[in-house]
């Protein structure tokens, strides 16, 4: 996975960020930078930044499963996030968790975690939510040869075996977007463990992740399409624990890396998409 794919060419983020509530003011600026300094941060390890990632963790988000080199773009995400905190990146500690475990309600043996949570009022009862980093759309993966190759309704979808992880909003998105049952896995993993023995026709992954599948992870791969925009787009978001003294600070660090364009450029780097993924129809 070290390689970059030529299936990727250019991805801009479409979401539309808002300034902290913390930033309203120069006097609350002033207190936010005086309550965000790193001495002040009440993080799981003193003097650490601990942050947790999937286990494994695919490219493009992470690179050979290796987010300490801050290769992929969640890897370059935490790292510009953990220096606006004041952190050097030998101050920050990687831990994994799964996807489930992450987004339910409890203390975490992290600081913050990145791994496409997407934002949904649903979890921001049970988890804390920082800015979104990135929005993306959901898209199907399939193999050559499928009875769902060359499909471009979501009528043409209906009848057909679709599966997603667990607790995502890929899954919701064939409920709620296509119809039918779809098969539920523990992750990613599984489930392209399963569309590679044929147990099902297609999987649903966000539109970056489906580039990646299907060039890469799944013989014979291809994108059946893109599903409509249901609004603003999956948004993702920094997960903490709920009610996190780290939340606002966090957020502001978000923000500073989406004002000054460093957001930009890691998503230029990481981030891209070519022709091959058309949207599909109602």
């Amino acid at each position: 996975m070290k390689k970059r794919f030529g299936i990727f060419a250019a991805l801009i983020i479409a979401a539309a960020l808002t300034l902290s509530g913390c930033a309203k003011s120069d006097s609350a600026t002033s207190e936010t930078a005086a309550s965000c300094a790193k001495a002040d941060l009440a993080t799981v390890t003193s003097g650490k930044l601990t942050i947790g990632t999937g286990e494994p963790a695919y490219y493009p988000w992470i690179i050979d499963d290796k987010p300490e080199t801050g290769n992929g773009f969640e890897g370059a995400v935490a790292y510009a996030v953990a220096k606006q905190l004041g952190f050097t990146n030998d101050e920050v500690v990687w831990v994994r968790t799964t996807f489930d475990s992450a987004v339910t309600p409890g203390e975490k043996n992290f600081d913050f975690n990145l791994q496409q949570f997407s934002i949904t009022p649903e979890r921001a009862t049970a988890v804390d939510f920082s800015s979104p980093y990135y929005t993306a759309p959901q898209a199907i993966v399939s193999y050559k040869g499928s009875k769902i190759e060359g499909k471009t309704t979501l009528a043409d979808l209906k009848s057909a075996k679709l599966g997603a992880a667990v607790g995502t909003t890929s899954l919701d998105a064939i409920s709620n977007q296509i119809g039918g049952k779809p098969q539920v896995f523990n992750d990613n993993a599984a489930g392209v463990t399963a569309l590679k023995n044929k147990q099902i026709d297609g999987l649903v992954v966000d539109l970056p992740t489906a580039f990646y599948l299907s060039g890469v992870e799944v013989p014979n791969g291809l994108i059946v399409g893109q599903l409509p925009s249901s609004g603003s787009g999956d948004q993702f978001g920094l997960l903490l624990t709920k009610g996190s003294a780290l939340t606002s600070c966090v957020t502001a660090a978000v923000d500073a890396i989406t004002e000054d364009g460093t957001l930009a450029s890691i998503t230029d780097k990481w981030l891209a998409t070519d022709a091959g993924a058309p949207v599909l129809k109602p």
